[in-house]
């Protein structure tokens, strides 16, 4: 005797299967198709799953039609998602600790960077004599934009050295031509940036590093322990209320990050469009090689990470030294390790 599709559905719902059945449960209907994400820097290798499952079509084969909207810097494209005009920021984890002490609830779902990618260095030009972090004083720090996470690092670099967030003005210069500029005409004296920026002026010899985060082992050095970095995070009303949604878009970045660390520089900059390289593909390579090591390898949030990130952000402002964060609610791995189930491997 056949069974039809309706009655099959009806006979599982009633038998309580759709629990203990994941392809009838991948077979619901999302919630939301249209999905809008907000970057600060798209083109930078600290969204580089981003980019690359829009470009390999990996949020159409989740049935998701995204759109991104790119901003100069992390503290913009968070205010475009607590402003209502976009629903996900794409962008550093410690933002949702800062958003709590503030009583905002967010939580970050999927991990695109396993170090925070980001690299502090002094202006040859305007400080050849710099020796140690406490010759900042008094200058002009560069970072994407006020209040992202290229200016967390500065003032946690300030702090470690003695020095009070104020000790320095910080401009914003964006991640792209802008902020090598602003360099190489000394109208900053350091700058706390992401790559392809970095490489860039460490290729042409125009800074001196003095804070490099990476690399895993360095990372560690500086913050003390593991660092979450690029991420997705959004506030948790709309995971609530969107789960498969959400599910969703966390499988697409999970199948990003095994592709990015299977395929390799060369692949990930084949798969970029041209606008990405200012019309040097190689360079942009190097960038990417020189960030392997920070990609987020399956998208978990390592158990450490949070706090770690709480311990930075302490360091230097007194509003998260006093605030009660509840780190558990800032960090969840349940969508990335459900995404790696679905997605044990992927092919190149």
């Amino acid at each position: 005797m056949s069974i039809s599709r309706r009655q099959l559905i009806k006979f599982a719902g009633s038998a309580g299967l759709f629990s203990m059945t994941p392809g009838l449960l991948l077979a619901q209907k999302l919630e939301k198709t249209s999905v809008h994400i907000a970057v600060g820097g798209k083109v930078g290798t600290y969204y580089q799953a981003l980019s690359i499952a829009e470009q390999l079509g990996y949020f159409k084969d989740e049935g998701l039609d995204v759109k991104i909207s790119d901003f100069a810097g992390g503290a913009k494209s968070l205010q475009a998602v607590v402003g209502g005009s976009a629903d996900v920021v794409s962008g550093a984890f410690e933002h949702t600790i800062n958003l709590q002490a503030k009583g905002q609830f967010f939580r970050c779902v999927v991990l695109q960077g396993r170090c925070p990618m980001m690299t502090m260095g002094v202006s040859k030009k305007n400080m050849a004599n710099f020796k140690t972090g406490a010759d900042l004083k008094g200058k002009k720090i560069g970072v994407t934009a006020p209040g992202s996470s290229t200016n967390m690092l500065a003032s946690f670099y300030l702090a470690k050295h003695g020095l009070k967030v104020t000790d320095a003005s910080y401009v914003g210069v964006g991640t792209g031509a802008g902020a090598i500029t602003a360099i190489r005409e000394g109208n900053i004296d350091a700058i706390s940036n992401i790559d392809p920026v970095i490489t860039a002026l460490e290729e042409s010899n125009d800074i001196q590093v003095i804070a490099d985060t990476r690399r895993i082992k360095d990372t560690i050095e500086i913050f003390g322990g593991n660092m979450p970095a690029g991420s997705l995070y959004l506030p948790q009303s709309y995971i609530d209320a969107n789960p498969k949604t959400i599910q969703a878009l966390v499988n697409a970045m999970v199948r990003a990050d095994k592709w990015i660390v299977k395929a390799g520089p060369a692949a990930v900059t084949k798969a970029l469009p041209a606008s990405y390289f200012q019309g040097n593909p190689d360079l942009y390579t190097k960038a990417v090689e020189k960030c392997m090591e920070a990609m987020s390898p399956d998208g978990m949030i390592p158990s450490d990470g949070p706090a770690t990130a709480l311990k930075a952000l302490a360091a230097y402002s007194n509003d998260i030294r006093d605030a009660k964060i509840d780190l558990d609610k800032t960090w969840t791995n349940d969508f990335a390790k459900r995404a790696n189930e679905k997605y044990p491997d992927v092919k190149v």
